[in-house]
């Protein structure tokens, strides 16, 4: 059997609260299923026998382990891990895209649509982007309350 990278040990004050928050059944369901886990792992349970314990996949297992140690016992009530995300654009490549955007659109289109302004922001020299996703230059153009399908209407 191979090694656990996470290995959970438990407290007893920790397994004290474990165990009244599955008893009480008071909490959220995620939240019980991480508790039953942490609890099995504890008692030297391996994670293919808590996975078809508690009819999950060997993911749903290793995940709260792996949070429990990087984040302690609170991290079984957290819905959602701690991501960070970069930031693909600074200030001055998003003032470029609005421009872009208001400017009018290349021969052969009535819009811009989010595509087209993605494609041409990585030409420009201006810009030093290597790669930009549609879905960027529609939430920086969110951000601003500009879209780039609407016609003015005056």
């Amino acid at each position: 059997m191979p090694r656990e990278k996470y290995g959970v040990k438990l407290t007893p004050e920790e397994r004290q609260e474990l165990n009244h928050l599955v008893s009480s059944g008071q909490a959220k369901a995620r939240a019980l299923t991480r508790a039953r886990i942490l609890l099995k792992v504890d008692e030297g349970w391996g994670d293919e026998a808590i996975s078809r314990a508690l009819d999950g996949g060997i993911a749903t297992v290793q995940s709260p382990r792996r949070r429990f140690v990087e984040e302690g016992l609170q991290a079984i009530h957290n819905r959602k891990p701690n991501r960070q995300y970069l930031r693909k654009l600074d200030g001055k490549a998003e003032a470029h895209l609005i421009a872009l955007a208001s400017s009018p659109p290349p021969d052969g289109h009535t819009r811009w649509a989010s595509r087209l302004l993605a494609e041409k922001l990585v030409t420009l020299e201006e810009v030093e982007v290597d790669s930009l996703s549609p879905e960027t230059a529609r939430q920086v153009l969110k951000k601003t309350s500009f879209s780039p399908g609407d016609v003015s209407s005056g």
